[in-house]
């Protein structure tokens, strides 16, 4: 039996909180916030040391209730001695709760077909229905970046893939520590372009969603609202956020505004009426002083269905309401 594959295409991920898993503190805060989504973190927020005990806290952290409406975990890559215990025992004991796993530093399609079989043998093991929980995917270095098409499509369950963009700036040899900033001295265009543009690529291609990294200055909103302005920009859906503080901030930034919304509504009620028989079957029209054709409306419904996940209606239907 498999699982439906949800449509990412309309799923809200505007903002993804990391949580570490060895902080109880981090685990109780994190339940009530209103990010769009949680990943209760195995890998860089927690020790090696820290890790084994880390998974029991997840388990024992799953069985709360959560705001966040997407709860994901996020393992040890398959290059550690950690990820097969990760997904045994934090699948093995709260995965009717996990919405995917996080795959980090993923290099080829095999990290996650590797990842897909044993998540079937512990979904199976555990009574839960083979292929409901999703992958995502982080590319994090030269070889994953090579090979995102490949990794893209390499399982039904993925569901998105992910810039990780401190590993990947250590994997260039970057000279700068500000994770998710542009490098110093590099003053000919955004330094990551190329990469944001050939992940956003590949998601599409496969109907996933694609998320920007974190911005590690977590006092610094200013330099997190431009990092996410871009992000929104280049069509990405949403970004990881580290603080609290980034959160409403990020949601701001990752939904459309209300007059980009208001005017993508106008453009679809007058194409339809424009190219219906009683209209005149026209097929190009004029809204607001520029032309609309059938391009022009994809773009339309793809703003009014991100609108409509986040919770955005008409300016005037909001008003009577």
């Amino acid at each position: 039996m498999t699982a439906a594959v949800p449509d990412t295409s309309v799923q809200v991920r505007r903002t993804i909180l990391a949580v570490p898993g060895s902080s109880e503190r981090f685990l109780a805060k994190a339940r009530g916030l209103a990010a769009d989504a949680v990943f209760l973190d195995l890998e860089d927020a927690v020790a090696p040391a820290a890790k084994p005990a880390a998974r029991g806290q997840i388990v024992a952290a799953l069985g709360a209730e959560w705001a966040a409406p997407v709860v994901t975990v996020r393992v040890n890559d398959w290059t550690t001695p950690w990820t097969y215990a990760d997904v045994v025992e934090v699948v093995g004991g709260a995965g009717a709760r996990i919405d995917a796993v996080v795959l980090p530093k993923v290099q080829s399609r095999e990290h996650i077909v590797a990842l897909d079989l044993l998540l079937t043998q512990v979904e199976r093991t555990h009574g839960l229905v083979p292929g409901a929980i999703g992958i995502e995917a982080q590319i994090e270095d030269a070889p994953g970046l090579l090979n995102v098409q490949a990794i893209a499509g390499a399982s039904a369950r993925m569901r998105s893939l992910v810039f990780g963009p401190g590993d990947f700036m250590a994997s260039m040899g970057m000279a700068s520590t500000n994770v998710g900033e542009q490098p110093e001295g590099y003053e000919r265009g955004d330094a990551f372009h190329h990469v944001l543009f050939s992940i956003l690529v590949a998601a599409r291609a496969h109907g996933l969603a694609a998320i920007d990294g974190p911005y590690v200055a977590i006092r610094d909103l200013e330099g997190f609202r431009r990092s996410a302005r871009a992000a929104a920009a280049l069509g990405y859906d949403g970004k990881w956020v580290l603080h609290p503080d980034q959160i409403a901030a990020g949601n701001e930034i990752f939904t459309p505004r209300q007059a980009d919304f208001d005017r993508a509504l106008r453009m679809i009620d007058a194409y339809a009426a424009a190219t219906a028989e009683a209209g005149g079957a026209v097929g190009a029209i004029v809204v607001d002083d520029e032309m609309v054709d059938e391009a022009g409306m994809k773009v339309a419904q793809r703003i009014v269905a991100k609108g409509r996940a986040a919770g955005l209606s008409a300016s005037g239907e909001r008003a009577e309401g």
